[in-house]
């Protein structure tokens, strides 16, 4: 979900798990009834998640805020968020479906697996261009904020605590 896809995601696909876990939030909201409330809780406290965390993501990564937060690999950091999302929202919608319910019930199960789908896109999508961030083959990671590293880091040359001849 993040801007630094944009080279491998159109920037339709970039909204559309956000959108859609909105749309599943909102729908969810409509629901007047239920006979065991639990699935629905489940489902409301995942759809919102999805949605707040991808916009926190989103904002981070499309302003220069991302360089001042000490997180090192924000690739790493956007596939497993995505991965995770993909997973509970895949399991809210299969626990929230098997209640029966009415029509609005029904289409707000859709609507989370509409959202699932989107996550598991942007997911594959992530892998197939950049592969797993944390599985590079030489071990080390080898970008930092979705850019390649500068260069080598310099030995300190002096102490910093050194006391004044």
């Amino acid at each position: 979900a993040s801007l630094h896809m944009l080279s491998l995601t159109s920037p339709d696909l970039l909204f559309l798990p956000q959108m859609l876990s909105f749309i599943a939030f909102i729908l969810e909201e409509t629901v007047n009834s239920c006979i065991s409330c639990s699935p629905l809780y489940f489902f409301e406290f995942v759809s919102c998640t999805a949605f707040l965390f991808t916009l926190l993501l989103l904002i981070l990564l499309s302003t220069p805020l991302y360089q001042k937060i000490g997180i090192t690999s924000w690739p790493t950091v956007d596939l497993g968020y995505t991965g995770v999302i993909c997973v509970l929202l895949f399991i809210s919608s299969c626990v929230f479906a098997s209640e029966r319910g009415n029509l609005v019930q029904a289409t707000v199960a859709v609507f989370g697996f509409l959202a699932t789908a989107a996550f598991l896109v942007d997911f594959i999508l992530m892998v197939k261009g950049r592969g797993i961030p944390f599985f590079s083959k030489d071990g080390k990671s080898g970008q930092s904020n979705g850019v390649p590293p500068s260069g080598e880091a310099q030995p300190e040359t002096e102490k910093l605590n050194a006391a004044n001849p």
